[in-house]
């Protein structure tokens, strides 16, 4: 705690100053950020950092395994539907990006590689939002043994998956048939910090290079 506390103090003291207008013009008009960025709680996996993006530019929203739950979707599972709800309709974002990740806890617990036991009964419930990747997995994947390997698979496979949720919600459906709203599915490598965007034509993701 005390680091947080210090780097309060250091932002306050030593970064506010190059930010003071912005956050000043942010609290007068209110939020505008041009997208809804889903991407995983894991803390390595920073948005802002990653997309060089100024306060005020993405809605964050961060999960276990960045996963997007079912329309239908009750209960303990449905704080990921609100936000997006309110990033398309309230606050009419342009952009959606599903971003996953290497290396993910998550992954690895759909994969049985980690044991969810009884005492994370919520952890339980959440990842079997995602079971059907391992179905996935285990039908076109059988040929991939290398634990590092089907994990980046099983990722990659996990942020289509979600994206297919991401578009059967009915304010997602309406601003995708107006045009005014587009979906992307991105994967992170944590080693290189290389960022990878989903191509529908080639089926593949490819190094994001001068996407735009």
């Amino acid at each position: 705690m005390q680091r947080l506390i210090e780097g309060v103090h250091k932002f306050h003291h030593d970064e506010f100053g190059n930010y003071r207008e912005l956050f000043h013009k942010l609290s007068e008009d209110g939020q505008n950020p041009h997208t809804l960025f889903i991407t995983c709680s894991d803390s390595r996996v920073l948005a802002e950092l990653i997309t060089q993006s100024q306060p005020g530019d993405l809605f964050v929203v961060k999960n276990i395994g960045n996963i997007v739950p079912p329309t239908d979707a009750r209960g303990d599972t449905n704080s990921t539907a609100a936000a997006i709800e309110f990033a398309v309709v309230n606050l009419q974002v342009s952009d959606i990006v599903i971003c996953g990740h290497s290396q993910c806890g998550a992954i690895s617990a759909l994969l049985g590689e980690t044991k969810i036991g009884d005492s994370t009964p919520h952890l339980r419930d959440w990842l079997k939002l995602a079971s059907p990747v391992l179905v996935t997995i285990e039908k076109n994947y059988s040929h991939i043994t290398e634990s590092k390997a089907r994990g980046n698979a099983a990722a990659e496979e996990n942020v289509l998956f979600n994206l297919e949720n991401l578009r059967r919600y009915p304010c997602v459906q309406k601003r995708l048939s107006d045009g005014s709203l587009r979906l992307h599915g991105w994967f992170f490598k944590i080693a290189t910090a290389e960022l990878f965007a989903y191509d529908p034509m080639t089926k593949q993701f490819s190094p994001l290079v001068g996407e735009k």
